[in-house]
């Protein structure tokens, strides 16, 4: 059966939620086999291999945490080498799309990004993307060369499916361009208890509407009534309400998670441009002329300073 070539997002072994999608995806092409680069790359092949990996390379040389993103594109480069695989997975992260197109470019193929669906076709793998801000939804496949896809988190279930999960140390050549740019230091994220934005399965965003930062906790409670991560829309951000790496919109994180609640926020062109491909968006805003209203699954005309506290009590109860 033909092999697919995943590249895993990983950290110290600990493998991410949208590595673990694109198996349930890679299932569809064929057997899964897993890349996993960096320190404790090794301790990544059982949850690999419980979702599906027939097989996972594994390279843990000090290059790819002394260096910026070639050592894994050199790594991803050997792996395809090894592997011929009919498509390579990537998540579509900002790190994840430069090594796919340094990858695509290296191998002569066709690239496609922030791909939302993925199935076999006669042809190669057939890849959905959102296109012009959600207005539309392609379908397009590779013409030219092996299929190098980068995939949004949240486009696939994660699904068990015991694999081999073989482990193979594979041996990387570094090019000269590899230690052209070195880390110098790293400054651990300030950690909120709250899932990463653009991988929760539930986000809730508050914009101009939530009217200062103070008001913002309101926005908090109830994404951590739902275990959700927060968002905030490029206004709330320019005012200083809310840190940009919290904003989603076309300047902002692309999300598209299970459950989207908009509270307060209008919904111009270049917030929808961030979230529009959503599975559910519920939207509270008291203007009912808003635009976000022609988005919305469900919509609720009303105070958000009444409406969201209310909410808030009422995911409490019933979690009892």
């Amino acid at each position: 059966m033909a092999e697919v070539l995943v590249f895993v997002d990983h950290v110290d072994g600990a493998v991410r939620k949208p590595t673990l999608e694109l198996l349930t995806l890679a299932r569809r092409l064929g057997e899964p086999v897993a890349l996993a680069v960096g320190g404790g790359a090794g301790g990544t092949a059982a949850v690999l291999g419980e979702h599906g990996a027939v097989r996972v390379l594994t390279a843990e040389d000090a290059e790819f945490g002394e260096y910026l993103v070639v050592p894994k594109v050199d790594a991803l480069q050997a792996a395809y080498e090894a592997v011929s695989p009919v498509a390579v997975l990537v998540p579509s992260s900002a790190e994840g799309k430069e090594i796919a197109a340094r990858l695509a470019v290296r191998i002569g193929s066709g690239l496609i990004t922030d791909a939302v669906d993925l199935e076999a076709g006669e042809q190669g793998p057939v890849a959905t993307q959102s296109a012009f801000a959600a207005s539309f939804t392609t379908r397009s496949r590779v013409s030219r060369g092996t299929p190098v896809i980068t995939v949004k988190p949240n486009s696939a279930p994660v699904e068990p499916a015991p694999g081999a999960g073989a482990v193979e140390v594979l041996a990387v050549s570094f090019s000269a361009l590899a230690t052209g740019t070195r880390v110098t230091g790293r400054t651990p994220r300030e950690a909120t208890g709250r899932p990463e934005l653009t991988e929760a399965a539930i986000v809730v965003s508050g914009g101009r509407g939530v009217n200062g930062a103070e008001n913002f906790a309101l926005i908090e409670a109830l994404a951590d009534s739902l275990g959700a991560a927060v968002g905030a829309s490029r206004a709330a951000v320019d005012a200083g309400w809310y840190p940009h790496s919290n904003q989603v919109g076309q300047t902002g994180k692309s999300v598209s998670p299970q459950l989207y609640i908009a509270s307060g926020i209008s919904g111009a062109i270049q917030h929808r441009a961030g979230m529009q491909t959503s599975k559910t968006i519920v939207a509270i805003n008291k203007d009912a002329e808003a635009p976000i209203f022609d988005l919305v699954d469900y919509g609720v005309v009303g105070d958000l300073f009444q409406v969201v506290p209310q909410l808030t009590d009422e995911v409490k109860s019933r979690k009892g």
